[in-house]
């Protein structure tokens, strides 16, 4: 499970373990172990912030979103150790700029992925002065379709109508690249929730609404 970017460059090293309990909860009552790596430049890891993608006006998404990826694959790896992981059953699950993330991961194949939970993914957002206008969108779609080519499993994506990061036509608008370039998935996109719809996954309120959707992905990749 990945978490996403604060706005605020100055926020990053606040961030701590992505330790949303009630969420997690409902992966374990389904049978999942969770695994909630920090990836660099974040929290107390140190090192340099990886998936920086520049100015907001010549954004460089793609390898920003590999950099990511390398440690979502590296977890992946780690977990492929532990004796009570099915290594052959790995999910990838991320919000935001950690949705962002999972997809390229996905891009990259790594061993035992079956499949992709894309909660509100993405980067460039501008919640406080573009609300749902992220940088250079058209360059996001790009990036997208790129990825998309070498993407094997199926990717739900899950967004709010009312998102302040992303607005719901380009989370169509990158669903539709990701289509393009020949890749499997599902995009749902759902009424405005609460004041910020960036949020659903992340609030204890939108819980009964992301499961039914998780349910009917998990049943539709043989998991459930």
């Amino acid at each position: 499970m990945s978490h996403g970017n604060p706005p605020k460059a100055s926020d990053r090293h606040k961030i701590q373990r992505y330790r949303i309990v009630p969420q997690i909860r409902e992966f374990i009552k389904r049978g999942f172990a969770v695994i909630v790596p920090i990836r660099r430049g974040y929290g107390a890891t140190g090192g340099d912030f990886a998936e920086d993608y520049g100015k907001c006006s010549n954004p460089f998404y793609t390898d920003a979103g590999l950099e990511a990826a390398k440690d979502i694959v590296a977890t992946i790896t780690f977990a492929a150790k532990i004796p009570y992981i099915k290594s052959n059953k790995i999910l990838l699950v991320g919000q935001s700029a950690g949705g962002f993330a999972s997809l390229a991961a996905a891009s990259v194949n790594p061993p035992g992925m079956i499949g992709v939970v894309n909660f509100a993914g993405g980067r460039g957002g501008r919640p406080d002065t573009n609300p749902g206008e992220p940088c250079v969108p058209s360059r996001m779609a790009t990036t997208i379709e790129t990825y998309a080519k070498t993407i094997k499993v199926p990717v739900l994506w899950h967004y709010a109508e009312n998102d302040k990061y992303i607005g719901p036509q380009y989370a169509k608008e990158w669903f539709a690249a990701f289509q393009k370039a020949g890749a499997r998935g599902r995009l749902v996109i759902q009424p405005p929730f609460g004041k910020d719809g960036h949020r659903i996954f992340t609030s204890k309120d939108g819980i009964s609404i992301w499961t039914k959707e998780f349910d009917n992905f998990i049943k539709e990749i043989g998991i459930n």
